[in-house]
């Protein structure tokens, strides 16, 4: 399935104003995702991510999000929602995959936790959608990220919208976005086993 066009078409659907709850794994990801979003929905960011091992990189992450929302114009409000920062959630969910290679299943399991709790908020506080700014990354697999999006709709009263943010030269474009905006870009996704 070509997930950027199922967006797409999910686009000419939803009113304008819809809120959605977008999950944001760092700046430089959202730079991108919030310049295609931020003037057909009222976006709630929510920053949850703990997965990131490193308190101190949890801070700097943190930060350079609240700074790139300081310069995003949008028709529509964004505001900011911090998760609960506790990296043994992370650990606990994927004990016994320690060992596992990068993007293989430890990788699914932290891209679950992450996307079940964006869910979990987006039920509890009534956004019709939600959604992730992980697919935007090459290193990140688009494919399972929405398959878990989808099955969660199914669990949760919130509705998916599917993404593949690094089509269209996204990717390329959230670079551009960085370095306009001086981002801070890390050079591993925030897990110990990635910064290996």
């Amino acid at each position: 399935m070509n997930y950027d066009l199922e967006m797409m078409k999910q686009l000419e659907r939803i009113p304008k104003g819809t809120k959605l709850l977008l999950h944001a794994c760092c700046a430089p990801c959202s730079s991108l995702v919030l310049e295609r979003l931020a003037n057909h929905f009222s976006i709630s960011v929510f920053y949850y991510n703990p997965n990131i091992s490193d308190s101190l990189e949890y801070q700097k992450r943190i930060q350079e999000m609240k700074r790139l929302l300081s310069y995003i114009q949008s028709t529509y409000p964004i505001t900011l929602i911090e998760g609960d920062y506790d990296p043994n959630h992370f650990f606990n969910r994927i004990k016994g995959l320690e060992e596992e290679p990068e993007r293989g299943k430890r990788c699914f399991e932290c891209y679950s936790l992450r996307l079940e709790e964006t869910a979990k908020i987006a039920e509890k506080f009534n956004y019709p959608y939600f959604c992730t700014t992980l697919t935007l990354s090459p290193h990140k697999n688009s494919i399972w990220l929405n398959e878990i999006g989808k099955r969660l709709e199914e669990e949760y009263s919130t509705l998916y919208l599917y993404s593949d943010f690094k089509k269209r030269g996204g990717y390329q474009r959230s670079i551009e976005l960085s370095k306009k905006y001086q981002l801070y870009r890390q050079d591993y996704c925030g897990c110990i086993y990635s910064k290996r």
